[in-house]
């Protein structure tokens, strides 16, 4: 009797139905079992509903054949009125089930290698329970078939038999401590310990933008290593008792939970190993997104997987999905005895091995034929693997991880510029290089050392049985599979189709980024009040505080008084410098102090007479163009600086309003040495840019703001249109990860850093 027959009249609920083993089941249902109906419980995701998601799915390429002309279903919604009932739910709150249920696939799972260990519990542990417990409430003996792993195993060597799995854990024991580890690992993370050291960092990085911004970085350092911690509590406790990590893991104590109910259900439980690409259905090579290994071989065809740590002879347990679900459909047709579940491994390593060597053989020879192409810089070089062992990469990757560290505290200390710039995206892209290498070294080290067969006999026993050209349609027989035609023309192909598409298309995004680089975008009038509001020393001109400072303070003073002033700034510089990175307001206060007992009024008659010239020689050309457009545009333009008052006389013809840091004076116009208020720096800039938007009804979101400092993070964060103009490289970093326009703003070479203006001049 072929399959068709044996599930005729049947129903069978399938959770997991938008997953990838349960997309390809319920195709191989609606096409080759026609007198099976399905029940499915679809989690709603946003504002769809669960049946809005089935519409969804049933529109994929692969359902497409079984509606439309020349079919018995004139489209997706006839299709699924007649073969599919959507239930809404989860299983993180099952509901009420179907009276009329045969059969249950329980397809659904967190199947990530390293979930939050309390997420994982809540799926593959208490979900699967509250699944099993609504099954039994509808009062038949439904066959329920549980799709686990075939790694329940865990680290186990040598033959691993169809069966029960051996070991002494108490699932409800590590449930409840597993689920009270979010509430533990929470309040660790909010002890005044560790609340410490997150803000520390946190100010180390962003002290100069504010402490605001700080306490923001501090909370999200918080909560990222809260997450983190999860995921380690989870992976440690796995291999605390002997599993690869705690998806093997929760997935080994769902099995105790099913085999608990066997007495009350027929079961079934199915392990698949590395479920990958279709050999034959629903045709060669289909895929729905990345698996375990297609992030590796995409590094590897790009040259960024420069080893594995595994043993060239080990065996990789891959398994077509076709083959899957090929078993998947025998096993809904056998009859389980109560008390006594049936236990199927759909592995490849037993009878069809496929080694390491012979995977890297093949994705290497596929690459070799179909190369990557990095554009100017021609085909990947494809890395050449010497499997030196797991302790020699483990090596490799940590004298990686030590030297970008000590390139990355370098870059953060030099100069600015587009040299410094350059090397800061490289450190980038190789951070990302090395984070990836870690993570998947991490989480695969387990599997590409294990020496695990997992033995597939009842698997091979279901495929034997099956008559006439059922052993076509539903084939698990994983002996067939010629490994090498299977990854160079299927897999390969399959899994760097969607890459070389987006690869196009970010070529061509990239040409068009190289084209408009450093070109900003027109500025165009608006019916809102905009600002447009700059930023002066870097920025406009090629200055710092000390400098100006020194232009301003040195024509006063005569020549021993001007080598004294010179020799003193000198002594204090590397104070100075780390003031600055600090605390931007106090480093200002200490420099202000000096001018002490200065007149203000001769300090304005230097500016006009002698530093006019070379301040304005210092500006750049592009800087002024904008500011002209801006106005041309009816924007207004403001001037924001820590700069003092005098300094920006030369530049009130370009700005519509400027706020400076104000000298306070004594009754004789002498300068105290002290501000008439606190100087806009950081955080205050971006609360100036607020207020002054209230009161004068202005529209931020459509407003401008340019600087060069990471300390001006704040105030760029409030428009919404921000530019980082020549950044430094924590600034830099901010604005490309978030899409802001960076652009070089360039001095004019006629101008000198070294040039003190007007010292011989009075």
């Amino acid at each position: 009797m072929s399959l068709a027959d044996k599930l005729k009249d049947k129903k069978v609920l399938v959770t997991g139905v938008t997953g990838f083993v349960g997309e390809a089941l319920l195709h191989r249902i609606i096409g080759e079992l026609p007198g099976t109906t399905v029940a499915a419980i679809i989690r709603p995701k946003g504002s769809l509903t669960g049946t809005d998601r089935m519409a969804q799915l049933l529109k994929k390429d692969i359902f497409k054949p079984f509606y439309g002309e020349g079919t018995e279903y004139a489209d997706a919604e006839a299709l699924s009125a007649a073969r599919i009932q959507v239930i809404d739910g989860d299983l993180a709150d099952v509901p009420e089930l179907p009276k009329d249920l045969d059969i249950v696939v329980h397809c659904a799972g967190d199947v990530s290698f390293d979930p939050p260990i309390h997420e994982a519990f809540t799926t593959n542990v208490l979900g699967t329970k509250s699944l099993l417990e609504r099954i039994v409430e509808t009062g038949k003996p439904v066959h329920y078939v549980h799709i686990s792993t075939a790694y329940t195993a865990g680290r186990r060597r040598g033959a691993i038999p169809e069966a029960s799995v051996d070991h002494f854990v108490d699932w409800r024991t590590e449930a409840e401590a597993g689920m009270a580890m979010k509430a533990r690992i929470e309040e660790q993370s909010r002890s005044a310990p560790m609340l410490a050291k997150f803000r520390k960092e946190a100010e180390k990085l962003h002290r100069r933008a504010g402490h605001l911004t700080a306490a923001a970085d501090t909370e999200r350092r918080r909560t990222e290593w809260v997450a983190k911690r999860l995921v380690e509590t989870g992976t440690e406790r796995a291999r605390s008792l002997g599993w690869t990590d705690c998806y093997t893991f929760t997935k080994a104590l769902g099995e105790r939970v099913v085999e608990e109910f066997s007495g009350k259900l027929p079961t079934s439980i199915v392990r698949p190993a590395i479920i990958e690409s279709a050999l034959q259905s629903p045709h060669p090579g289909w895929i729905e997104g990345f698996k375990m290994a297609e992030p590796l071989i995409l590094a590897y065809g790009r040259g960024e997987l420069p080893e594995f740590p595994a043993s060239p002879d080990s065996v990789i347990e891959i398994i077509p999905v076709d083959h899957v679900v090929g078993a998947i459909c025998a096993v809904m047709a056998t009859e389980p005895e109560l008390s006594k579940p049936e236990y199927y491994h759909i592995g490849s390593g037993s009878r069809n091995p496929l080694t390491f060597e012979q995977l890297y053989a093949g994705v290497r020879a596929y690459f070799s034929k179909h190369p990557f192409d990095l554009g100017e810089r021609g085909a990947v070089r494809l890395p050449v693997w010497k499997f030196p062992g797991g302790d020699s990469v483990e090596t490799m990757l940590r004298y990686g991880e030590r030297a970008h560290k000590i390139a990355d505290k370098i870059i953060t200390t030099i100069p600015r510029g587009e040299r410094t710039r350059k090397y800061a995206r490289e450190l980038d892209v190789q951070k990302r290089r090395l984070d990836f290498l870690r993570r998947y070294m991490d989480l695969y080290s387990e599997y590409a050392q294990a020496e695990l067969q997992f033995i597939d006999d009842n698997v091979l026993a279901l495929h034997n049985a099956l008559e006439g050209d059922d052993k076509e349609k539903f084939a698990c027989d994983t002996a067939v599979v010629d490994w090498q035609y299977y990854l160079q023309e299927l897999h390969c192909p399959s899994v760097t189709e969607s890459m070389r598409r987006l690869d196009v298309v970010r070529k061509k995004r990239n040409k068009a980024l190289a084209e408009s680089a450093g070109v900003l975008k027109k500025v165009e009038p608006s019916e809102a009040k905009v600002v447009a509001a700059f930023d002066m020393d870097g920025t406009l001109l090629s200055s710092n505080v000390i400098e100006t400072y020194l232009w301003m303070r040195l024509p006063e003073l005569d020549g021993p008084q001007r080598a004294g002033e010179i020799g003193a700034m000198l002594r204090k510089l590397p104070k100075l410098i780390a003031a600055e990175r600090k605390d931007r307001g106090t480093f200002l206060r200490t420099i202000y102090r000096r001018y002490a007992g200065a007149d203000l009024e001769e300090l304005n008659q230097i500016v006009d007479e002698i530093l006019a010239e070379h301040v304005l020689e210092r500006l750049s050309g592009a800087a002024v163009r904008r500011i002209r457009e801006h106005r041309a545009a009816g924007h207004k333009t403001i001037l924001i600086t820590g700069a003092v008052r005098p300094l920006t006389r030369p530049l009130e013809p370009l700005f519509d309003e400027i706020v400076a840091a104000e000298l306070a004076v004594d009754d004789r116009g002498r300068c105290t040495g002290f501000l008439s208020g606190p100087p806009l720096v950081g955080e205050s800039r971006a609360a100036w840019l607020k207020h002054h938007a209230r009161q004068t009804n202005i529209d931020l979101s459509k407003s401008y703001a340019y600087a060069d400092s990471h300390s001006d993070l704040p105030m760029l964060s409030v428009v919404g249109n921000p530019v980082a103009v020549s950044p430094d490289v924590s600034l830099f970093r901010a604005a490309r990860a978030a899409r802001w326009q960076i652009v070089d703003w360039k001095t004019p070479s006629t101008s000198s850093r070294l040039e003190l203006p007007g010292v011989n001049a009075r």
